[in-house]
């Protein structure tokens, strides 16, 4: 079996950005007098979109304040941090997105968030040109984990949901995979390891981890053929 293309989930799995999304959350929710421990946001909050993250605090905690403007209030603070950086890159990315970019395979990032942290993390690793196509939450009206970002990217690659594998670190980002009908990779993190993968063609320790198993599963058999 083989494929044409290899869909990136962004964060948590090109890059490390849970933790600074959890910094950047307590900072908005400072203000109405919550903090989120470490454990509350594996639990509740990490990989999912922050339009229903902002949903959830808000009638979780109480807090006096529309689910839209804290959202709008998170976003805001991470279009400033992304102002001054770019969120750190998960080890083995730089070298699976080259070597899968040279094996002939489309490459694209498929992302439930906005646009600018991959805009931010492509334009700081000098990444753009060996990704064929980039989705995200604001191309679509349902983010993940609805299947509607992985649906898009493969519209704009001309492709079968057959032709690709996904990679994600989260149960919603795989279960978005899943509902597209794309065979998907998972990478669990620090912050998702009690997620629910039992919907990943292959749960895998880390990015080296996973190009070995392109290699093997999906580009072997086409050199072979």
């Amino acid at each position: 079996m083989s494929i044409q293309a290899v869909l990136f989930d962004h964060d948590g799995t090109l890059v490390n950005s849970e933790p600074v999304h959890l910094e950047l959350w307590n900072t908005v929710l400072k203000t109405y007098g919550v903090q989120l421990t470490e454990q509350q946001y594996k639990d509740l909050y990490a990989g999912v979109p922050t339009p229903a993250n902002a949903v959830d605090l808000v009638k979780r905690f109480g807090i006096p304040a529309e689910a839209v403007a804290l959202a709008k209030a998170k976003n805001l603070q991470t279009a400033k941090y992304l102002e001054q950086n770019s969120f750190p890159l998960m080890p083995g990315v730089i070298h699976t997105v080259s070597s899968l970019h040279q094996s002939g395979l489309k490459l694209g990032v498929v992302t439930g968030a906005s646009a600018n942290g991959v805009r931010a993390t492509l334009g700081a690793n000098q990444l753009e040109s060996l990704f064929s196509v980039t989705v995200s939450g604001d191309d679509v009206m349902r983010s993940k984990p609805e299947p509607d970002c992985y649906l898009l990217a493969l519209e704009r690659l001309s492709l079968k949901p057959e032709d690709c594998v996904a990679i994600e670190d989260t149960e919603h980002g795989l279960r978005a995979a899943a509902l597209a009908g794309i065979a998907c990779l998972a990478i669990p993190t620090e912050m998702t390891r009690n997620h629910d993968f039992s919907l990943a063609t292959a749960v895998l320790p880390n990015m080296n981890a996973a190009f070995e198993y392109i290699q093997k599963r999906y580009l072997a058999p086409a050199l072979e053929a």
